[in-house]
């Protein structure tokens, strides 16, 4: 088959922009075939692009011989361009269809597509995966990264208002963030090197100079768990301020969540109605509960964990029933929080580290940062790390370093709350695991 070029065609409308107040305007529109119904004297072109999707009718007595010619060997996914009039019908749920004129062909597509793209008959995610391109395609994932697009622009302009700067810190480093194993380490001209787990030392030094500054960004973890909510390859959205503890940038979180979810909920009306999902804007402030206090929850419920220990998925799934909606956790036992988490000074055992979750997922993760010099180097020495490895960080403490808090958003993991996805590769582009590197 010949293809057409775009040649002077340029789109004048989105699909959504097509209303039946139209009728009768010239339009061209652009994107690919999902669908079409052929019923003799009439075939349906069903055109998607990213904004939704729109009716072209071609009727056999009334059209050009050359539009019959190109809508009858039209196939799914073969990309087109359409100019055509808008008619206003009865006929159809959007009450207006488009009547075409001229069809360019600008690509094809193979005929055994590896998934349905109407999604009539469902598919197991590892296919959607193995082809992403197409899966993308779906109405029902374009839904779920322009809801991501929409909360990445909330968050920001949120940051921009209240005062915060942009930054970009590096992704190759020379020692572990966060301590631990979790680091995917490479060659760096004949040096070892890592890929960042987080910007979280970039981010505190950065409090000296530019006081209150956030990042978003992908950093990398070598995740042993292959779960429905991990990653190796993730987005983080942080923030560090100067001069502040952990309830302030509390409080900027809560703000945030509410304002984010309100803009959701008010610019992506149709995107939601497509993933058949609604938000409820949380109520600020959120509750906030101590662990020792979660613990007693689950003591309640039968479960039983050691002060001190970490609280397992399962017990946090019994968590989550019992608080539906936003939460803090604070008062974290301080050996279970990382190392630059400020201890209490009433109570070194405890901290003051906070978990923001929903239902029973982790969302966020914060605190006051120790500002210390000497206490830093004695928590790094009790979690087992070496102080000459960050002996680069340390040296920031000699120049003055302010009292300062801060936290970190996994994107993902807040994207799958927005959309109501259960497995967070669903709300990740191209995802990667312990197990998948392509595509």
């Amino acid at each position: 088959m010949k293809l057409d070029q775009i040649g002077d065609w340029r789109r004048t409308h989105y699909s959504v922009d097509v209303k039946p107040e139209m009728d009768g305007e010239e339009v061209t529109l652009f994107g690919w075939v999902q669908e079409v119904r052929d019923l003799g004297g009439i075939r349906f072109i069903i055109l998607q692009d990213r904004e939704g999707t729109i009716q072209v009718t071609v009727l056999r007595k009334k059209a050009g011989s050359e539009v019959i010619s190109k809508s009858d060997v039209l196939q799914k996914r073969y990309s087109i361009g359409v100019e055509g009039t808008v008619k206003k019908t009865e006929k159809t749920t959007r009450g207006l269809e488009v009547v075409p004129k001229e069809i360019r062909i600008l690509s094809t597509a193979t005929r055994e597509l590896p998934m349905d793209i109407c999604e009539k008959t469902p598919a197991n995610i590892e296919t959607c995966l193995d082809a992403r391109a197409l899966d993308l395609c779906r109405e029902r994932n374009i839904a779920v990264f322009m809801i991501q697009h929409v909360a990445v622009e909330a968050i920001r302009n949120f940051l921009f208002e209240k005062g915060f700067l942009e930054v970009h810190t590096p992704r190759i480093i020379g020692s572990a963030t966060e301590g631990g194993a979790a680091l995917f380490s490479f060659d760096y001209f004949g040096r070892k090197a890592f890929l960042a787990q987080s910007p979280q030392l970039y981010k505190e030094e950065l409090v000296m100079s530019l006081e209150k500054v956030f990042e978003i960004g992908p950093f990398f973890r070598a995740e042993e768990s292959h779960t429905r909510h991990h990653l190796s390859e993730f987005v983080s959205i942080d923030i560090e301020e100067a001069f502040v503890t952990a309830e302030d940038v509390m409080q900027v979180l809560e703000q945030l969540m509410q304002h984010t979810c309100r803009r959701v909920v008010e610019k992506c009306r149709k995107e939601l109605a497509t993933l058949k999902h609604r938000i409820e804007v949380p109520e600020i402030p959120f509750k906030r509960l101590t662990y020792s206090e979660i613990l007693e929850d689950l003591k309640r419920e039968g479960i039983e964990i050691p002060w001190g220990e970490d609280i397992p998925t399962p017990a946090f799934r019994t968590v989550g029933r019992l608080h539906p909606y936003f939460y803090f956790i604070v008062d974290w036992p301080t050996e279970s929080k990382a190392f630059y988490i400020k201890p209490r000074d009433d109570d070194p055992k405890i901290c003051e580290g906070f978990d923001l979750m929903w239902r029973w997922l982790e969302l966020v993760s914060g605190g006051t940062r120790i500002a210390s010099k000497e206490l830093l180097i004695e928590r790094l020495k009790e979690k087992g790390l070496s102080p000459e490895s960050f002996k680069h960080h340390l040296q920031a403490f000699d120049y003055g370093m302010p009292p300062h808090a801060g936290w970190a958003i996994g994107l993902e993991r807040f994207t799958m709350m927005l959309t109501s996805r259960k497995n967070i590769r669903e709300v990740t582009l191209y995802p990667r695991d312990k197990f998948r590197l392509t595509p």
